[in-house]
Order: C-alpha cells, then structure tokens, then sequence
C-alpha cells in the first residue's frame, strides 16, 4: 500500500527501517561538544569499519518540497507507518533511493523488473531513517544541478555507440561486466561498507562493492600528471583541523564516475561527528558535465560486522543471463509470438 504525502508523513515502507531522531547533522544536542578520539600518532581517529545504510533519497522527493529536514514529529510519524512485512518485497525494490521513492509513489522508481527474480527482502540490510530529505545537500533544493550541452551530447554518442541494450557484452555498463563500480560509492544498502586504516602519512579505504582500495598519501605530494588517468581516479589527502580532505582528480574518463567526465575533481572531507557516526562529504565539480558543483552528505555508521570480498567475477551469471535472454525475445519476436 503506498498512501500520498500530505502534512505528516503517511507512507507505508516495504522493509525494516530504524529511527534516528535529530540526526539531520550526523549528531545529537548531547553530542555537540563530544571531540573525536586520537591516534597514537595525533591524528583524528577515523579507523574502523563504517556502514552506508541509511535510507535517506539522493535527490529530495518532489512531496516534501523545499524541506531540507523534516521535524522528529514528522520523522516519528514515518517511522510509525512501518509494517513488519519485511519480506514480502524483493531486495531490488528497496535499494538505495528505492525505499523511500517507491513509498511515496514516484514511478520513476518503479521499473524493477520483478518477473527476473532477485532474492527476497529477508537477505537485505536494516536501513536507518534520520530527519533529512535528501543526501544532497547543494544545490538547495536537494537535487542534482542540469547537466550541461557537452554532458548530454556524450550520453547521445555512449547510447548511439552501443546499439541494442543487450546486443553484446560492450553494450552492457562495466558493473553488469564486473569490470569497475565507483569509487567512492555513494550507493546504499548493499555491500556498502567500507573499512579505513591509518599511519601517519597515508590513509587506506577499503571498498566492500568492487572489493576495491584507495591509499591515499597525506604526505604533500603532487597529483599525477593529468595525461595519466586513473579507473578509480588519483587522490592525495590533507587534515584540515579534525577534518580528513581527500581531492581526487584524473578519472579515465571510461569510468564516467557519477556521469562525470575526465576533468572532474571530487573532494571529499570525513570527520567524526559522534561516537559512532562519521560524516563523508562528497563535493562533485565538473563544468563539462554540470552547470554547478553539487554535493553530497554520507553519514556512516560504525559497524562491527566484517567486510567480505565482492567477488563479482566469480560465478557472475548476470552476463549470460542478460543476453540469453534477450536473444529469446529476439526469437520470439522473429516466430511473431
């Protein structure tokens, strides 16, 4: 049952979602004054094993208006409308973005294809709700900035050059062929850990989807040439405070990450904000892709669960899947069934 916004929150969501009152900045009034912890070596402690598991949208759901936060009565009353029928959706309904948007009505977030098959809800993460209506935080209205001319003439030529959806593997994105996933991951319930180390000059992330690392020296040394790309871009860090600012810059432009382009710079800032939550700040600069700079707000949780490799090339029966399938219907279309 999906019921429409109007006043308080009344939506019924298809999973099992905690409450996290007064969370809209990661920390409670109790917290304001709490200071993060110390390595051996001085530095802020931000080592451990952090979750991204909330449910809040990407982009702010057209129901809730020019609402950055909604007010704990109105985040209680969410949390109220949730049935414990946890398992009677597939997981692929209720990832990332899908949780909320699906509950409030947004088609636009309703083209699962249920039929394939996914395993069942009872395998998916709980997902945590706090006051805040989007993870973008700018622009303003909590919603990506327009893509520019050069940005949309690129996604014409990416779908031109590939032909039919499924006509081979190329034509497949490089997640569907195991061959990359983005770094940093901003996607949500599943696989979305990610574990950090750190010595005195260098900082380490580990990324659970992809099974992918970032080691990224604090030690003031330059970016690399620019005529060198990377698949996962070239990072260097700095503390700024308490803060931990990483600027990564020359993504292969194969990569396309978030739809960027080759000249796009990614800053990141991670800082703890309580005990048990670090704050991820994601600030996205590309004028070839976007008419401004937009940016996002992570808040991840501590997590004492242990992170597993994403072993996506072992046993990837998606590929085989997609294409057999699509040949199936190719076929039935030429017999006019």
């Amino acid at each position: 049952m999906r019921v429409r916004w109007c006043g308080l929150v009344a939506v019924v969501l298809m999973a099992c979602v905690s409450f996290v009152p007064g969370a809209a900045m990661g920390q409670t009034a109790a917290q304001e004054n709490w200071t993060a912890p110390r390595t051996a070596f001085g530095q802020p402690d931000l080592h451990g094993t952090w979750a991204n598991n909330r449910a809040t949208p990407m982009e702010r759901p057209e129901q809730f208006g020019d609402k950055a936060t909604l007010t704990d009565e109105e985040l209680a009353e969410l949390t109220s409308q949730i049935a414990a029928f946890r398992n009677s959706e597939q997981a692929g309904d209720l990832l990332g973005d899908r949780l909320i948007q699906q509950a409030l009505g947004n088609s636009e977030f309703q083209d699962f294809d249920a039929e394939t098959g996914n395993y069942n809800a009872f395998w998916l993460v709980d997902r945590a709700l706090d006051n805040r209506t989007s993870l973008i935080t700018a622009p303003a209205a909590g919603r990506r900035p327009a893509r520019t001319e050069s940005a949309q003439a690129r996604a014409a030529d990416r779908s031109a050059s590939r032909g039919g959806p499924s006509d081979g593997p190329e034509s497949r994105g490089l997640g569907d062929r195991c061959l990359h996933f983005e770094v940093p991951s901003m996607g949500s319930g599943y696989n979305s850990y990610f574990q950090l180390l750190q010595t005195p000059d260098q900082v380490t992330i580990i990324q659970e989807m992809g099974h992918l690392v970032r080691t990224i020296p604090l030690d003031g040394r330059p970016h690399l040439d620019d005529k060198i790309p990377q698949w996962i871009g070239n990072a260097r860090g700095r503390w700024d405070g308490d803060t931990l600012v990483v600027e990564t810059r020359n993504y292969d432009p194969q990569s396309g990450y978030s739809g960027g382009s080759s000249n796009l710079v990614l800053v990141e800032r991670f800082s703890r904000v309580a005990p048990t939550v670090l704050r991820q700040e994601l600030t996205l600069t590309d004028p070839d892709t976007w008419t401004s700079p937009w940016t996002v707000e992570l808040l991840l949780d501590e997590s004492r669960d242990l992170l597993f490799e994403y072993a996506c090339h072992e046993g990837n029966y998606a590929m085989p899947g997609i294409l057999g399938g699509a040949r199936a219907e190719e076929r039935a279309a030429d017999s006019g069934q």
